[in-house]
């Protein structure tokens, strides 16, 4: 392959890829690499490093066997020549007698900028049964940085809180410990901060300035799977912070045990303690979605904020996107929020699970569990208000859910199809003026195990 070819098809590529991703992602790692004259059946690339090459072949082997030759493997036949770059040193500036001609503070910082999210502190974290734990671990580190719980790994699902947690925790140390020096970065920021310092040659600064940190905080660490000369780099500094009993706190979208990292890494995580942050409930999805409507001016009745919460279970996020939707529609037409306007505002976020076949057993042992009674106590005779109220209901969500005859429903409870159908009648009348049993009955749809 020539010269010129191998440059045309390299430029095909990026233009290609540069659509693709970031521009800062694209600066760093793509705009780097030169194509080089080759040899017939392969292409030559020049790169600034190995992390260079790593992530080329990591992200985009696919997309450049499309563009450069394959060998019999159906693997991209690439000669990759490592060639640092070479720097012009900057023009030095006459100082003033008075300055230090040593040290530019201002450059020295500027790369290392703590950013913290205005919006992301302890006070306006909604607290419930699913986080509490997580969040009095988050606080106590806040308080006492370096004495217990390091690291703290938080783990869990998308918008549920851990970035939230991350940044209240720096901005409660900023504020109470002054002295301090606190980094925030995502574990990306963390991986092009070291490919600029190979790049211009300043990686003894950067692990200076990451190891005389006293709280590092780092979000998303999952995304260090798979990038084994990055890992290692992260585990020297998680070591030598450990090891000065600085604080370190992670998050993840899964528990240590389930990344693919080294065991060496792995086990260091697990050292501290590790805190998981699970699916907000019912109640506390309804005081989320209240405090994000009264940062927007926005009132909600309690039974509409039910009503959203009872069909927006899936993160905090999905939540506050639900309230800036409702709160741009009522401001730009001057509506009043009621379950008309929300259905039409907010049925495509609205989640429905799968219909899926549904057992009576599930329905009893979801309506025991919510009820507070025994799963014998239904399916026995007992007439007292509290049996005779979920037994009822059992009826009534087994009417609803099975999608049987009410003869084959009466079988399966020991009924009657007269008393299934009165049951039923009884509860949907309830429901209309009782939001306490309309709450109950939506929890039990909730737990039933389909």
């Amino acid at each position: 392959m020539l010269a010129c070819d191998a440059n045309q098809t390299w430029s095909q590529f990026l233009e290609f890829v540069k659509s693709r991703c970031s521009q800062t992602a694209f600066e760093n790692w793509l705009a780097p690499i030169e194509a080089t004259e080759s040899e017939e059946g392969k292409i030559c690339l020049q790169v600034p490093n190995i992390f260079v090459k790593a992530y080329l072949l990591d992200n985009y082997k696919r997309d450049l066997c499309a563009f450069v030759p394959v060998d019999t493997d159906g693997e991209p036949a690439i000669d990759f020549k490592i060639v640092p770059p070479s720097y012009k040193p900057a023009p030095v500036k006459k100082e003033p007698d008075h300055a230090s001609p040593s040290i530019d503070h201002a450059t020295e910082t500027r790369e290392y900028e703590l950013k913290l999210n205005q919006f992301y502190h302890f006070e306006n974290f909604i607290e419930g049964p699913s986080n509490q734990f997580v969040k009095s671990a988050a606080v106590g580190i806040a308080t006492h940085p370096g004495r217990s719980y390091n690291p703290l790994f938080i783990h869990g699902g998308v918008g549920l809180g851990k970035t939230h947690l991350l940044h209240a925790i720096g901005h409660s140390v900023k504020k109470n410990h002054k002295k301090l020096r606190v980094q925030c970065i995502t574990t990306e920021g963390f991986i092009n901060d070291l490919v600029d310092s190979l790049r211009s040659k300043s990686v003894d600064k950067m692990k200076r300035f990451y190891r005389s940190l006293d709280l590092l905080l780092v979000d998303d660490i999952q995304f260090l799977q798979n990038r084994l000369n990055f890992e290692e780099e992260f585990c020297n500094t998680f070591e030598s912070l450990i090891n000065q009993n600085k604080q370190i706190v992670i998050t993840s979208d899964k528990p240590p045990g389930q990344l693919k990292l080294s065991e060496r890494i792995v086990a260091r995580m697990e050292w501290g303690l590790v805190a998981h942050v699970g699916t907000p409930d019912l109640e506390t999805r309804v005081a989320i979605l209240q405090h994000k409507a009264q940062q927007k001016g926005l009132t909600i009745p309690s039974e509409i904020a039910f009503f959203i919460a009872e069909h927006i279970y899936g993160n905090v996020r999905q939540l506050e996107g639900a309230i800036n939707r409702l709160s741009a529609h009522c401001r730009l037409l001057d509506q009043e929020v009621n379950e008309k306007l929300v259905e039409q505002t907010l049925s495509e976020l609205f989640q429905r699970p799968h219909k899926e076949k549904v057992s009576v057993e599930a329905i009893l042992k979801s309506v025991a569990t919510i009820f507070q009674v025994r799963i014998s106590d239904l399916k026995g005779t007992s007439r007292t208000k509290d049996v005779a109220c979920a037994r009822q209901v059992a009826m009534y969500l087994a009417k609803e859910m099975m999608g049987e005859s009410l003869m084959m429903i009466g079988a399966a409870f020991g009924k009657t199809h007269s008393t299934i159908l009165h049951a039923y009648k009884t509860i949907e009348n309830k429901v209309k003026n009782d939001e306490s049993l309309r709450r109950q009955i939506a929890l039990c749809r909730r737990h039933i195990d389909l």
